[in-house]
């Protein structure tokens, strides 16, 4: 009997102790690699913030701001999910008066034809919104409640051509037109927000 139990607890200790040691570092890694939604937050939010910033100094900008699409909501009696978006991040300049507060979970149905335009080709230019001659695209109403005199959106895309929100320029001040390399420059700002959005979503 000496012998059984000295056996065993050799047994115990030489190879049921080592993997139980294995199992409880597993598991402390794995806490340890857990994703924490805070920090990531904060800091895609700082990532963000800090490229629209630039983006408002380089261009010379009033107000520069993006819209993400999310879910929001369900329709009656399906129970399917609504099309919503929200402006999550902005940087305004003085003088310049923020929109952010304004859209919130808005149907994306309402500016169906703006959305549409970016969906289809990427870009919606307006240098002056008194303008008749350019299209708005259903925008103008909301230039004149924001003060907006010209306004350039960009479709921000994933790299699978996943359409996840907008990047907007505006101009409160004056009218302002963007040449085509000021043009093609923005939609690569558009497509660095959503490697960093991407980055974060994904997660």
């Amino acid at each position: 009997m000496e012998n059984f139990a000295t056996v065993a607890v050799a047994f115990i200790t030489g190879v049921i102790g080592p993997i139980a040691v294995l199992y409880i570092k597993h598991l402390l890694s794995s806490r340890k690699k857990k994703p924490d939604m805070v920090m990531d937050t904060l800091r895609v939010s700082e990532l963000i913030n800090q490229k629209i910033d630039h983006i408002r100094d380089e261009f010379s900008a009033d107000r520069v701001w993006i819209s993400q699409f999310h879910n929001g909501g369900n329709f009656y009696p399906t129970g399917k999910s609504m099309a919503k978006f929200s402006i999550m991040y902005e940087s305004v300049s003085a003088n310049a008066n923020s929109v952010q507060s304004n859209f919130k979970n808005i149907p994306v149905n309402l500016f169906s034809r703006s959305i549409n335009q970016l969906l289809q080709n990427d870009v919606i230019e307006v240098a002056d919104f008194k303008d008749e001659t350019i299209s708005t695209y259903g925008l103008k109403y909301v230039a004149e409640e924001t003060g907006c005199k010209s306004s350039y959106l960009f479709s921000i895309k994933t790299i699978e051509d996943k359409f996840i929100g907008v990047l907007a320029i505006d101009y409160t001040k004056r009218k302002t037109t963007l040449d085509m390399d000021s043009i093609n420059h923005l939609q690569n700002h558009a497509s660095s927000i959503a490697g960093v959005l991407m980055s974060y979503l994904s997660q």
